[in-house]
């Protein structure tokens, strides 16, 4: 699996300062890693960053620069130091900073500090995590998502499997070598399982809706109303439970945000997306394990991903695959050749929904990844013929049954 390849030159990655020996040989380990993921698409210059990556605290730092801040177990704080005292002056230029403490047994944990968000995770303490987080980020990925799988990244190769070395390269794709994201209510334990290949997903405005998908006997189905205040919540998602028990074969209908609305209406499952599971507190999380209720949980990366394995839910959607216009995004679309990795990582635990985009058109591809479960809104709801748009698309799951 560590087989020497030729080194790859970062595009979009320049190690700073330039020119000492540690930097120039983090530089090479970095091109080396950038080599060994591929085949990786091209990152196009027009559309991903170009990252500064600085080892040492710089005089100033801005919107393009990535300061590491590594330190020893002794600063309790994870800050003591004295580049960390302009972190709150970098973060408001614009710069990313991260901050590595080292911990007991081979293992650290990162703080990440963006204009607008920090994330923390804990993980293993590879020789390669710089080498390999300057890669990432040069593959393209948000700081985030590139931080999460330098920390799965391993030098033994054991982040990759062998049989995937064909078409993945040494991608990270084994999920206990990836860190854990701290900071998130306790988890109560596994949430109820869902089938594996959840099939056609349509996620739909109103009862109404759910009620055609219920004679058509679409098996998968999402209630989809963002308004906490609409008037008539209760009878739409009562009416969608009732729908769903007309399915008569692996029938597994979801309610999206109204989890408790759900309960009372002894619903099938729930579907929250990472705000929605960041505002639980530790009794709402355990109230809604209690309540016997499947949980999906949306996922826009890496990052989103581990937070929303922490909670064990039934099932991860990933997303969006293409662009849409149903939903507002803050990511951008992910394309098949991410999802293809997202399979690998998260089929083997979880049912993975693909949702983004998805119509009769490019579904073919989407299922090419190996997912087995496609979201679609528009592809149902502004289709000519319904009956025969929804038959249309169940029919490439069936091939691949």
């Amino acid at each position: 699996m560590t087989t020497p390849v030729r080194a790859a030159e970062l595009t979009h990655v320049q190690c700073l300062p330039a020119g000492t020996s540690v930097v120039m040989a983090w530089q090479q380990a970095a091109e080396a890693i950038r080599a060994r993921l591929a085949p990786w698409p091209s990152v196009a210059e027009d559309s991903a960053p170009s990252w500064r990556l600085h080892v040492e605290p710089p005089a100033g730092a801005s919107k393009g620069d990535v300061v590491w801040l590594s330190l020893p177990s002794a600063h309790e704080s994870g800050l003591a130091s004295a580049g960390s005292l302009q972190l709150d002056v970098w973060r408001a230029a614009g710069a990313v900073v991260l901050v590595s403490r080292a911990m007991a047994q081979g293992h650290a944990e990162d703080t990440l500090y963006t204009t607008d968000a920090v994330y923390r995770i804990a993980g293993v303490d590879d020789p390669a995590f710089f080498p390999a987080f300057a890669a990432f980020l040069d593959c393209g990925f948000a700081p985030h998502d590139a931080l999460v799988l330098a920390r799965a990244w391993r030098s033994d190769g054991s982040h990759a499997r062998t049989e995937d070395a064909a078409t993945l390269g040494e991608w990270p794709t084994v999920l206990e070598t990836f860190p854990v994201v701290l900071g998130q209510a306790p988890s109560p334990g596994h949430f109820p399982p869902c089938p594996a290949r959840l099939g056609l997903y349509p996620v739909l405005p109103d009862a109404a809706w759910c009620e055609r998908m219920a004679d058509l006997q679409v098996g998968t189905v999402q209630l989809r109303i963002k308004d906490p205040a609409h008037p008539e919540l209760r009878d739409q998602i009562v009416r969608t439970v009732a729908a769903g028990k007309r399915v008569t074969h692996d029938s597994a209908w979801f309610i999206n945000d109204h989890w408790r609305e759900a309960a009372e209406a002894k619903a099938y499952g729930v579907h929250l997306g990472q705000e929605d599971m960041a505002a639980l507190s530790a009794d709402e999380v355990a109230t809604l394990h209690a309540s016997g209720m499947r949980l999906g949980i949306s996922t826009h990366g890496y990052y989103e991903i581990l937070a929303a394995h922490h909670f064990r839910p039934s099932y991860l959607a990933v997303g969006a695959v293409f662009p849409t216009t149903t939903k507002v995004i803050a990511t951008a679309p992910q394309g098949l050749a991410k999802l293809a990795r997202y399979v690998k990582l998260i089929a083997p635990h979880y049912p993975l929904v693909a949702i983004g985009g998805i119509d009769a058109g490019n579904l073919p591809h989407v299922l090419d990844t190996g997912a087995g479960c496609a979201a679609v809104v528009r592809a149902v709801t502004e289709a000519p013929d319904v009956s025969a748009a929804v038959k249309g698309m169940q029919r490439e799951f069936a091939k691949r049954a």
